[in-house]
């Protein structure tokens, strides 16, 4: 069940959406008003207003009936009927002038008792709507009219003290009941206010992570499927220029390519993997790519026809971290794939060094192209890839060109000792 559909049940302050509420000078928060400056009563503060109504109705009857019998005096009595009748119909204005009604009832109860339900009621509507400043300075002065009342108007059946002492017991009580209903609406809206800010703040976590798996998964995508592309580009390429090729070459060239495709396709199905929900049943994952299958990358792309010198002095890539194994991969893998793409012809070097402790240096340089070079779509991504990629590992990544016209990539990362 929502609060909408329980919200009559609810005082208008508390029934009343969050967004509605504006804070107050003094930390105090008050609900909007509508055009004729008034807040719209649910039927639960119908139902309790009416209630009040009548407590004070008949506590104005109580009263009046004694006056009758105690009290020769007409003008008295008729004095205590229509204060009483008068005070009766203000309790209805308790919500909109809390401080006033109770003030001005507490005043007009030094003359008349009649008004005792009355103002009761005013100072516990009073507690209720007001915060602890005003209550701390009004209170004391109801009070103290509450104190000279039993002395203007003493009751023939009770004592002078005991009034005094029975007046202060119940408007305290009224003060202090009001209070506590006061912390307690309180505690209730800043609750529901915590809990709104808990679900946007959950919401908003979700979509930082949807944008961060994304991300991942963007940045996976093309460290993985540009390399395999870029293959089948070069020997697509090399099919379209030498058509006259020996059939043992061309044999050769169709072989890559039927290879590339099939592993293209494979990356992706791992890739698309990651976004199925756990038990869909799908492929096993293929063996993640790690330092030590660094030589076999380096050699699929020499049989593609691209000249590499591998310089590899990690002892053991088998001992290195399977995610920054990973990394070293995918940065050699792309820095092969820009050179290929941007420099094709020209041999490059990949020189992997590193140790636990001091970290892996990974770097991919190439030199200046042989020839023209057209331009290349979608270029610049891979290195914006890679930059996130090291930075997420506590690495860094820096790439340039060189002063003979090379391109160089370098990234260090971190290998705990």
């Amino acid at each position: 069940m929502t609060r909408t559909e329980y919200s009559w049940l609810l005082p208008s302050a508390m029934a009343a959406d969050p967004d509605l509420y504006d804070p107050e000078p003094a930390g105090e928060r008050r609900v909007r008003t509508n055009a004729r400056g008034r807040v719209r009563r649910t039927v639960r503060d119908w139902v309790v207003d009416l209630l009040f109504f009548l407590f004070a109705a008949l506590m104005a009857m109580i009263v009046i009936d004694q006056s009758h019998q105690f009290n020769e005096n007409q003008a008295v009595v008729r004095f205590d009927e229509i204060v009483g009748l008068l005070s009766c119909c203000a309790v209805w204005l308790r919500r909109r002038w809390p401080v006033q009604l109770a003030l001005g009832l507490a005043l007009v109860g030094v003359f008349s008792p009649a008004v005792a339900g009355a103002l009761i009621v005013a100072v516990f509507s009073f507690a209720v709507h007001r915060p602890f400043k005003p209550v701390a300075i009004a209170g004391p002065i109801m009070i103290a009219f509450g104190t000279v009342q039993p002395f203007v108007r003493p009751d023939p059946a009770t004592s002078v003290v005991a009034s005094v002492v029975a007046g202060l017991v119940i408007l305290l009580l009224a003060l202090g009941w009001g209070m506590l209903v006061r912390s307690q609406r309180q505690l209730y809206v800043a609750l529901r206010e915590r809990a709104h800010r808990a679900e946007t703040e959950a919401a908003l976590r979700a979509e930082q992570a949807q944008r961060l798996a994304r991300e991942a998964i963007a940045r996976e995508m093309h460290d993985v499927l540009a390399h395999r592309l870029t293959l089948l580009s070069v020997h697509a390429g090399a099919l379209e220029f030498r058509p006259d090729a020996p059939p043992a070459e061309v044999a050769r060239a169709a072989g890559v390519i039927r290879d590339s495709a099939h592993d293209a396709l494979q990356d992706l199905r791992q890739i698309i993997g990651v976004l199925r929900a756990p038990g869909d049943g799908g492929p096993e994952d293929r063996p993640q790519p790690t330092l030590a299958t660094l030589d076999a990358l380096v050699e699929e792309v020499r049989e593609a026809g691209m000249a590499v010198v591998l310089d590899n002095r990690v002892q053991d890539p088998d001992q290195v971290p399977a995610v920054l194994g990973r990394t070293v991969y995918r940065i050699a893998q792309e820095g092969l794939t820009n050179a290929r793409k941007h420099a094709p012809g020209a041999e490059v070097t990949v020189a992997v060094t590193g140790a636990p402790g001091t970290g892996v240096v990974v770097a991919v340089d190439n030199p200046a192209p042989s020839g023209p070079v057209g331009t290349v779509p979608g270029s610049g991504q891979g290195l914006i890839g890679l930059t996130e990629r090291a930075t997420l590992a506590g690495g860094s990544l820096e790439h340039g060109a060189t002063g003979d016209g090379g391109f160089h990539v370098r990234a260090w990362l971190p290998w705990a000792a």
